[in-house]
């Protein structure tokens, strides 16, 4: 199955990261604004989306220009390239980072050929269908569908570009409707032609996506920070099985599909920004929430309250306001670990987490900690911190999930690994502690998580945690991400 970043769900690299998300996009429409660079700063906003790659297209209503290459934002774009992109609409995209899929043909957006003119789409998501949508390809073009189309990359995003390009005889508004209903899985595009605007948003809303308004025009983006950042003002989210058009003419929406709204829990817990608004609530109001409840549900006799920097802070500001444990810094953040093009030395690799994460010897020396992080995926860098902490003088360390064991992999573009390589499938809560050195390890429950979101649980995509799949999964994918090692 193909993913929205290009890779087979079960590829993944050899570093024990978080859970990453695949993508951020952002649209605008704002004739009078220097477009690109509106562009570039909701891209800024959105780099904790996606840090592999980064993308602009133009369009000033006559041809659209993309500029794309690897790296963080700032790497890719600098000054001059922003003034070579003169238009009055764009779109934008990050993508994250990975090994197996560092290349540049899944750099986004995509541009095609069509026989009204030119289609340039950025994609977060993951279709889940992408065979028969291939199949349905072939049908329409034949074998050498890659020639005829421009399919020269293997995302599913060059994919819908492709199929798109084949309705587009009636222009790229008669294309979306016929090829949207069509697609499964999660996805939010924003996407254009050289007069318009797109954004559609699959019919779960499993991925975010909000409009903003600008004096002179529209904004589009995967989360409310980035209308913030070029100075938007956040009007709504845009709805499940939406497709909204922009122009000259001003703003349409409609539906292309029954809304079932399905968003994804996760958000809440690490993916989003905590300045973002999602379902009317703010993400760090939430996570104070979340800390809270976990507090309640998962008491500890201890000193002092630490966060993991950076996703830990509001759940462990939570946790202490709840316990009365004193909240305190014990750990410094190197802010500037980010993508490199520089490889550590074999000793500084062995360093591991002290790349990212240093102790205040001074704070936590003689203390009991309850540790705050917000997920355990394999566990290896939890107990590379627990070993840091009691080499810095701690003298119990007890850690503390803001949410609930992940046991299943995501299909919808989020990397997690396989469930092999998850560690909570295999393992009790005690094994695990016991595992990554911990004197005690409690996680959120799932019951206590959904609560502290205040949405409705049959609103909420869980299947990190319960494995129920509200989008139908190909046996194949679900085999290759769920497949077990032997003991």
């Amino acid at each position: 199955m193909l993913r929205g970043d290009g890779r087979l769900n079960h590829d993944l690299d050899n570093d024990d990261h978080g859970p990453k998300d695949a993508c951020g996009v952002f649209g605008v429409w704002a004739p009078g604004e220097e477009v690109s660079k509106l562009t570039y700063f909701g891209l800024f906003a959105l780099q904790h989306r996606g840090q592999e790659s980064a993308g602009i297209a133009v369009s000033n209503g006559d041809r659209i220009m993309v500029f794309k290459d690897m790296g963080l934002v700032s790497q890719v774009f600098d000054e001059t390239t922003l003034n070579s992109l003169t238009g009055y609409l764009a779109i934008g995209h990050n993508r994250y980072s990975t090994t197996g899929a560092s290349v540049w043909d899944n750099a986004q957006p995509t541009f095609v050929a069509t026989p009204s003119g030119g289609l340039a789409l950025a994609h977060n998501g993951n279709l889940t269908n992408t065979s028969e949508l291939e199949a349905w390809l072939v049908e329409r073009h034949g074998p050498e569908v890659p020639h005829k189309v421009g399919l020269d990359s293997t995302s599913d995003t060059a994919l819908v570009s492709a199929l798109m390009a084949t309705y587009a005889q009636g222009g790229t508004h008669a294309a979306a409707l016929a090829v949207l209903p069509r697609l499964e899985g999660a996805f939010c595009f924003t996407f254009m032609d050289e007069k318009a605007l797109y954004a559609a948003r699959d019919r779960h809303g499993i991925r975010p996506l909000v409009l903003g308004r600008l004096d002179r025009g529209w904004v589009v983006a995967s989360e409310t920070a980035a209308l913030d950042i070029v100075g938007a003002t956040f009007i709504r989210e845009i709805e499940p099985g939406e497709l909204i058009t922009i122009d000259a003419a001003g703003l349409r929406s409609e539906r292309f599909a029954e809304p079932d709204p399905k968003g994804c829990l996760f958000e809440y817990v690490y993916l989003a920004r905590p300045d973002t608004i999602i379902s009317d609530r703010r993400i760090h109001t939430v996570r104070n929430e979340i800390g809270r409840t976990l507090a309640f549900e998962q008491p500890a006799d201890a000193d002092m309250v630490i966060p993991t920097p950076e996703s830990g802070i509001p759940a462990a500001i939570g946790y202490a306001e709840a316990s009365g444990i004193p909240y305190r810094l014990g750990l410094v953040r190197n802010a500037y670990v980010g993508r490199t093009f520089i490889q550590p030395s074999q000793t500084i690799r062995q360093l591991g987490i002290r790349l990212k994460l240093n102790p205040l010897k001074d704070v936590i020396q003689g203390k009991r900690l309850v540790v705050v992080d917000d997920s355990i995926v394999r566990g290896n860098t939890q107990r590379a911190l627990v070993k840091m902490l009691r080499e810095a003088g701690a003298a119990e360390v007890h850690v503390r999930i803001s949410s609930p064991p992940v046991e299943w992999p995501c299909f919808y573009g989020i990397d997690f690994a396989t469930r092999a390589e998850l560690i909570a499938p295999g393992l009790d809560v005690d094994q695990i502690c016991r595992s990554i050195g911990a004197d005690s390890l409690g996680y959120i429950s799932l019951e206590g998580l959904v609560a502290s979101t205040g949405i409705a649980s049959k609103k909420l995509c869980k299947a990190c945690f319960d494995g129920k799949y509200p989008v139908a999964i190909p046996e194949n994918a679900m085999v290759q991400g769920c497949e077990r090692v032997n003991d």
